[in-house]
């Protein structure tokens, strides 16, 4: 039924940000055609896979090979008896390990020992008494990676820059704050957002950094999509809803129809907008975001985050991706 089908494409879905899948098969059954749509959709994202067939003390199915499947990729396990249980845990952490991710948010370009200036605006938008999460990652990537962050507001910075012994090695901003800050860092020292480097961090330099110039070609009437990993209170001033829609129509010249997204929920069918304007993404895992990319270049429209968004509106696109594309 309906309700069946909606279920369905849920769980399919989920496929968009998982890490690892496992398709549980009952042994008394065998696999069936709905299995096997489902192993062709998990290797059609390259994903590690494996099929546990369940219930193996009533049925141990033995003939996966003509289903193309490899002995790597199935188990034999038993809830009710406990059968293999720890096995599959070894695969799982097999798997894990095979894709673990070496990458790092920023600390790769700077060397050790390096100051790193963190401008962390404070403002209506800002969490009570903590900061937002690309800025806690930045902290601690840094100080893992035995650099030295030094954070402040806007506002301060003209006197962190002054009091430091010497240049620093990387200035990050909140890409709202782009404009000003950009105006106070010296043209020689290298800059930066959080947001752009979430983008190299979970999605695609390239891709977003292709998306910016789309925000030119746009005119009255086209269909823009501004998306958000999170579901949060909108403020009067909330940046996806009104910020971006002002900067964008500033820039532009144009006067596009907006629709916005939260969260999980991310239009299937992109055909119908001209472009995608997302944020930082640091709610979603690297999984989610690349598939939101993948999805958006599979339908021709253009994606770019709301950082390299800004950078672009602002003329300062190409130093803001420069120390992302030279080693400090």
């Amino acid at each position: 039924g309906e309700l069946g089908q909606k279920r369905d494409e849920k769980a399919i879905q989920v496929l968009n940000h998982t890490d690892i899948a496992v398709l549980v098969v009952d042994s008394a059954l065998g696999i069936t055609s709905k299995d096997l749509e489902l192993i062709e959709q998990v290797k059609s994202k390259k994903l590690p896979y494996i099929v546990a067939f369940n219930k193996s003390e009533l049925s141990d199915v033995r003939n996966f090979e003509d289903f193309g499947l490899s002995q790597q990729n199935v188990i034999y396990v038993s809830a009710k008896n406990k059968t293999c249980i720890y096995e599959l845990k070894e695969k799982l952490g097999e798997f894990a390990g095979k894709r673990k991710s070496e990458k790092s948010l920023l600390s790769d370009l700077v060397k050790p020992g390096s100051i790193v200036v963190l401008v962390i605006p404070i403002d209506e938008s800002a969490p009570k008494s903590r900061i937002i999460m690309p800025q806690q990652m930045a902290i601690r990537d840094l100080l893992d990676s035995k650099s030295m962050p030094v954070c402040c507001q806007v506002s301060e910075l003209p006197r962190a820059l002054e009091l430091l012994r010497e240049r620093p090695a990387l200035v990050v901003t909140d890409s709202q704050a782009f404009e000003e800050v950009s105006k106070i860092v010296p043209e020689d020292v290298p800059l930066t957002s959080f947001s752009i480097l979430m983008a190299r961090y979970k999605g695609n330099l390239n891709s977003l950094s292709k998306g910016a110039s789309a925000l030119k070609n746009l005119k009255d009437g086209d269909r823009v999509l501004i998306a958000e990993g999170c579901v949060h209170h909108r403020q009067c001033n909330d940046i996806g809803t009104v910020k971006m829609p002002h900067w964008i129509e500033a820039y532009s010249g144009a006067k596009p129809e907006y629709d916005f997204s939260s969260g999980g929920d991310f239009p299937m069918d992109l055909s119908k907008y001209k472009l995608i304007v997302h944020c930082g993404c640091c709610m979603l895992n690297e999984a989610e975001m690349q598939n939101r990319i993948a999805r958006a270049e599979e339908a021709g429209v253009p994606i770019v985050n709301y950082g390299m968004a800004i950078a672009q509106i602002q003329g300062i696109l190409d130093r803001s991706l420069k120390p992302l594309q030279e080693v400090v």
